[in-house]
């Protein structure tokens, strides 16, 4: 193939990508993450996953994408915002819901745009091997965005984008075809340490490192078991998931409101008080949560994080 090819599908399959709604497309050398494997590896050793036993398994395919897609050649990268435009209140005695999770699950809307996206490289460019991901395999997504120069990873471990912030879900497709890379950009996180100082649960335990089992979003999404009662009041209310280091963070100044009308704040879920997240009934669970990324925690594991942050444990 030549260099010309190269360019002229590499121009292709980011404009279709436009088209299909995503916010910033960027590629990489489908390679071995040698600056990684280290990293990876001591924060497995210091058993930051907590009880995320998904995070060890798959160690070689998680540094090697060709381990993941035979004869992989380039690894493509999307951002797809979900900054919304209405938020759910977040005062002093609100329970809270992380961004991500107010409307539609992101697995099934992003997932359906990969494929429309795959499809498009497979008509246009012809047979083409490759396999899609969002947040469903070991593929360490902030890495590979960070490498196709779709920003840096700030301290918080969260990719940043210069031009909108950190909300926005991040996917890739991993293919057999050589396309033009792009190189990485500037850490523009400075002297800031706002993400650092406001986490409730110091889990930013030094720049860019992240203990896992002490995040908000682990203990109210990840973790099985009881809470630790070391946690009691340091969780800010947040019953599922956590964004006081985005919330806090200069860049997401930029943010933008999305316009996926299916991450729109559901109609109930707005309207939804105090009572109503304590009388939750598996009736309304799963009416309210059909589709959403909440269904996660099942009836069982929310009950559980509201009870801890409104002290209603018996």
């Amino acid at each position: 193939m030549t260099t010309l090819q190269q360019e002229r599908y590499t121009q292709l399959i980011k404009q279709q990508a436009r088209v299909l709604g995503f916010d910033f497309c960027g590629i990489s050398e489908a390679t071995f993450l040698a600056e990684e494997a280290p990293r990876l590896e001591q924060w497995l050793k210091k058993q930051m996953q907590g009880t995320m036993q998904y995070m060890e398994n798959h160690f070689d395919k998680r540094l090697d994408p060709r381990l993941l897609v035979d004869g992989a050649k380039s690894v493509i990268s999307l951002l797809y915002n979900y900054f919304p435009s209405e938020r759910l209140p977040e005062n002093e005695d609100d329970l809270k819901v992380s961004k991500y999770a107010y409307g539609t699950d992101y697995h099934f809307v992003i997932k359906d745009k990969l494929k429309d996206l795959f499809q498009f490289i497979q008509q246009e460019i012809g047979e083409v091997n490759g396999r899609v991901f969002v947040d469903s395999a070991p593929v360490m997504d902030k890495v590979w965005a960070k490498k196709a120069g779709l920003g840096w990873v700030g301290k918080h471990s969260n990719l940043i984008n210069k031009q909108m912030g950190s909300f926005f879900f991040i996917a890739e497709i991993i293919l057999d075809l050589p396309l033009q890379a792009d190189g990485p950009v500037k850490d523009f996180c400075g002297t800031c340490t706002r993400c650092i100082d406001a986490c409730p649960t110091d889990a930013i335990v030094a720049p860019y490192l992240v203990d896992g089992s002490k995040c908000i979003s682990y203990f109210t999404i990840e973790l099985k078991d009881a809470i630790p009662l070391s946690m009691k009041d340091r969780f800010d209310n947040w019953i599922f998931g956590c964004d006081v280091c985005q919330d806090v963070c200069p860049w997401n100044r930029f943010a933008k409101p999305h316009q996926e009308p299916l991450f729109n704040l559901s109609p109930t879920l707005k309207d939804f008080t105090q009572n109503d997240w304590l009388d939750l009934t598996e009736e309304t669970f799963r009416q309210v949560f059909k589709k959403s990324p909440i269904k996660r925690t099942k009836l069982a594991g929310l009950q559980r994080n509201i009870a801890f942050v409104t002290n209603q444990e018996e």
